[in-house]
């Protein structure tokens, strides 16, 4: 689980499982990640189906894109779990998917035995949406095989009846702590929320815009048109770049330790930084 390349991903759209069609066209469309829906996007009665039609659908893609591929499954509790489970056990041990979406994670317990289906290849990306999952946060970030905290904004807000303007002032909080967490555990920047109406351009960049200033390193999409937008947004900027190549190269021609670079020390976290945005613009743009 060494530098997965959904660790640096910016953007993760969401396709239905049971359009088969749209799996290659959703990895076409530039996106870090994609999470194909068993849980909102599929109507009850069309979930074994499209359950079932995976392995096919994910058979058909290059190697590369598999590695690209998560599969949300039904929350613990509900009647497809269980077969949800057994499935993407199956589609990781084949190597069709890189891992899961636990939605309405809550105990650490239910990380612990999706893991253990799945095996020790399987990544995990639990997506916090419940006051439950906010106070088990950090024993969900720490759960084994968690590759990134997610946040289910919209269920989050149902969920403890907050009826949150657009900024989503009230919901400033719940973010400091998914990426406190994220910290404390040692892992990539959290995945954040969608913006529902995908034609509403300002709000997205607002959105992307908070994500950002909030020390996410991702974002929930639902469109594809949404894709491209968020990834520059998140993506780091030409000054930043440009900063970030100038401190590798100081400290390369003093062999290490620290250095002086417009006056400021740079140091370990520093450089630490300075690498960071120098690996997400080695990312493959949309």
């Amino acid at each position: 689980m060494n530098n997965p390349p959904l660790a640096l991903a910016r953007t993760f759209l969401f396709v239905p499982a049971d359009r088969p069609e749209r799996h290659a066209r959703a990895l076409a469309a530039g996106t870090g990640g994609v999470i194909v829906d068993l849980e909102d996007a599929v109507a009850p009665e069309r979930k074994a189906s499209a359950r079932e039609g995976l392995a096919a659908s994910f058979a058909a893609l290059p190697d590369a894109d598999r590695q690209r591929l998560l599969v949300r499954i039904n929350a613990g509790g509900t009647p497809w779990h269980d077969d949800d489970c057994k499935a993407v056990a199956a589609l990781v041990a084949q190597g069709l998917i890189a891992g899961v979406v636990l939605p309405k994670a809550e105990r650490a317990d239910d990380l612990r035995r999706l893991a253990e289906a799945v095996g020790p290849k399987g990544l995990l990306v639990p997506l916090i949406e419940s006051a439950a999952g906010l106070a088990a946060v950090d024993e969900l970030a720490a759960a084994a095989q968690v590759l990134r905290l997610a946040f289910g904004n919209l269920d989050f807000q149902a969920d403890v009846g907050l009826a949150c303007d657009a900024d989503e002032a009230e919901l400033v909080p719940v973010r400091l702590a998914l990426l406190l967490a994220t910290r404390r555990a040692g892992l990539p920047a959290p995945i954040d929320g969608v913006t529902p109406d995908w034609r509403d351009t300002q709000r997205l960049a607002a959105d992307t815009a908070r994500a950002r200033r909030c020390g996410f390193g991702a974002k929930l999409c639902i469109h594809p048109d949404q894709v491209a937008p968020v990834h520059a947004v998140l993506g780091p900027s030409a000054d930043e770049l440009a900063w970030a190549r100038r401190v590798i190269d100081e400290v390369r021609s003093a062999g290490g330790g620290v250095v002086s670079l417009d006056g400021r020390m740079v140091d370990a976290p520093v450089v630490r930084l300075a690498e960071r945005l120098l690996a997400l613009d080695a990312q493959s743009p949309p």
